[in-house]
């Protein structure tokens, strides 16, 4: 029981770290200190920071995979699924501070492990879309269409509305940004 404890605590620690410091700047000595534990310890449990990192990377997909998951399951139009599941995803970049930093250290420093990171998550968002996308052709409810280009472009409609035009204007309401979403994309698949 201690040993669970001791690594959560390392994990919390480490979270802590890269949220503050970003990935580059975090070292093992940092997250020793913030977990009150020897570098030793930290050694134990992990061999290098790298793969403390890709640990809390995957809980974190883990996390978004569950709640895109519970979307799925409902019984929504497309539309909708659609709608939830971005607004959902994207909630975590804007929500989770280990997100905001790593997406920050990804634009001003161009870390490769961060890079990776962020392409990952992008990724799984896409497969996640493309698959409501696929179900949906196959129910008749959209229009036939290349399911993983139209996930990437829904992906990057909503990053534009949600963050790019965030820095340019006065931020959009979540409304405002699932009309214009409807009207720019959604209406050119509908078959009604």
């Amino acid at each position: 029981m201690a040993t669970i404890d001791r690594k959560k605590q390392i994990v919390d620690a480490a979270t802590n770290s890269f949220s503050l410091f970003g990935y580059k700047a975090t070292t093992i000595d940092q997250i020793a200190k913030i977990a009150n534990v020897g570098k030793g310890t930290i050694y134990t449990f992990y061999k290098n920071k790298e793969e403390l990192f890709h640990e809390i990377i995957s809980s974190l997909i883990r996390e978004m995979k569950d709640v895109v998951e519970t979307i799925l399951e409902e019984d929504l139009p497309f539309y909708e699924k659609a709608d939830r599941a971005l607004f959902k995803l994207l909630e975590f970049r804007t929500d989770h501070q280990l997100m905001i930093k790593l997406i920050q250290e990804e634009k001003e420093l161009g870390t490769p492990a961060v890079k990776e990171v962020i392409q990952n998550i992008e990724n799984m968002i896409i497969d996640y879309l493309k698959n409501i996308i696929q179900k949906s052709i196959e129910k008749g409810e959209i229009k036939p269409c290349n399911p993983e280009l139209t996930a990437f472009v829904m992906l990057k409609l909503y990053i534009a509305l949600i963050f790019d035009w965030d820095q340019l204007r006065k931020p959009l309401e979540k409304d405002e940004i699932s009309d214009l979403f409807k009207l720019y994309l959604l209406n050119g698949l509908s078959n009604r």
